[in-house]
């Protein structure tokens, strides 16, 4: 094979400092939109969807060849963070949990993830994220 093909779907998942309610619905579309082309322009990874509520987020991407995991996720909320304070937006100042969660999602399971991040404020109107973490936790687990 002359080049070299990468297509792997991956779900992160990460939360504010302390899972405080940080971002606001005022902002959060101007957000995600940002996170979304900063990846592009920066890193050329392509992004499906970003969705979340206040404490937290959840991003389906589509990996490269060339960006580790840990860099992307260290790039999203440095720079995020820098224009959340940057622009006022957040009361406080914004930062982002030190971890994250990273899930690869299959070609098959793709739509299914899509509207899980799409539906995530109905979902979360009946479950906690820490709950919601619980679960992905118990996913995993079970599969070992």
């Amino acid at each position: 094979m002359s080049h070299s093909l990468c297509r792997v779907w991956l779900h992160l998942v990460f939360s504010t400092r302390n899972k405080e309610d940080l971002i606001s619905i005022s902002y959060e579309k101007d957000l995600f939109k940002f996170i979304k082309e900063k990846l592009f322009e920066e890193l050329n990874i392509y992004v499906k969807i970003i969705n979340g509520t206040s404490n937290h987020i959840h991003i389906l991407l589509l990996l490269n060849s060339v960006v580790t995991i840990k860099d992307i996720v260290k790039f999203i909320k440095g720079s995020s963070s820098i224009w959340i304070n940057k622009n006022n937006l957040c009361n406080e100042c914004f930062s982002w949990q030190v971890g994250y969660s990273a899930y690869s999602v299959s070609e098959y399971n793709l739509e299914k993830v899509l509207n899980y991040i799409k539906n995530q404020k109905e979902h979360h109107k009946d479950v906690s994220f820490d709950k919601e973490c619980e679960e992905f936790n118990k996913m995993i687990k079970s599969h070992d």
